[in-house]
């Protein structure tokens, strides 16, 4: 399936700035795919390449990094005859299981929520399209928890699409998709995943899970009692996955924490370096 044509654009992402969108066209069809950058970057992650023209979206325009794609990086990759699976290195290439992010806390959300990112996984699909239907189905159930628990004004979204309620507890969040899951009759065929990025609540060697109120350092924890906290998730609602748990520095509590869980533990801002 070697690459016929790749074309970038501009496009918007859904917080209304620039991003690069790429179409890569093969002998099997046009394959699309975007890169809207995150409301929270760890200080290792790459830098975005911005226009810095003030005058255009406020200096966040992205024609540079398109003409590079069209002009220098697609030309290089065409000219090597390369496939996607090579570019991959497994040429047994599938679809992955999609994650929706479903409820929105942290910096993609104005609530008290620390943690950023509550996803449904529908890993018992047979198909990435019967995927898609489930998770689709799951978040309808799961506006019409939230309706029924907190109210409308509760099912107002996040900056990702997610309903963002107004929340403090994280084990809240779970414990809403738990009930949208079953409601939904899919106890076995969907599991949860986070992204915490507690980086972002991360103040002086602890952690604020309450970090958009004003600081009060009597209410920092440390990196072992949110470790303990996480374990607790594990054991009481089908978490499977947690990304960026703890800070991109706290490397003792990143040890400590991993020698004592078996499930996925995803390093973005650890590893984006």
């Amino acid at each position: 399936m070697a690459m016929q044509k790749i074309f970038a654009r501009e496009i918007l992402d859904s917080r209304g700035n620039p991003t690069v969108e790429v179409d890569l066209h093969t002998a099997k069809g046009r394959f699309r795919a975007a890169v809207p950058s995150g409301a929270s970057t760890g200080i290792y992650e790459a830098l975005e390449l911005r226009d810095g023209d003030k005058g255009r979206y406020l200096g966040k325009g992205v024609l540079k990094a398109v003409e590079n794609i069209n002009s220098t990086l697609g030309p290089a990759l065409l000219q090597k005859k390369l496939s996607v699976a090579d570019l991959a290195g497994n040429p047994d290439l599938i679809l992955p299981v999609p994650a929706f992010n479903v409820i929105n806390g942290g910096s993609h959300a104005g609530n008290k929520l620390a943690m950023q990112e509550f996803m449904i996984l529908p890993v018992g699909a047979s198909s990435f399209k019967e995927a898609m239907r489930i998770g689709a189905e799951v978040y309808h159930h799961l506006k019409g928890v939230i309706k029924a628990k907190y109210g409308k004004d509760a099912t107002n979204v996040g900056d990702e699409g997610g309903f963002a309620p107004n929340i403090l507890e994280n084990n809240e969040a779970l414990e809403l998709l738990k009930t949208a899951i079953q409601a939904a009759g899919y106890p076995d065929k969907v599991v949860i995943g986070m992204d915490v990025a507690a980086s972002e609540f991360y103040r002086n060697g602890k952690y604020d899970l309450d970090f958009k109120s004003p600081d009060d350092p009597a209410r920092h924890i440390t990196g072992e009692k949110l470790g303990e906290l996480y374990k607790s998730f594990i054991k009481n609602y089908p978490v499977v996955s947690i990304e960026d748990p703890f800070d991109q520095d706290d490397w003792a509590t990143w040890t400590s924490f991993l020698s004592g869980v078996n499930i996925q533990i995803v390093g973005d801002d650890l590893t984006g370096r």
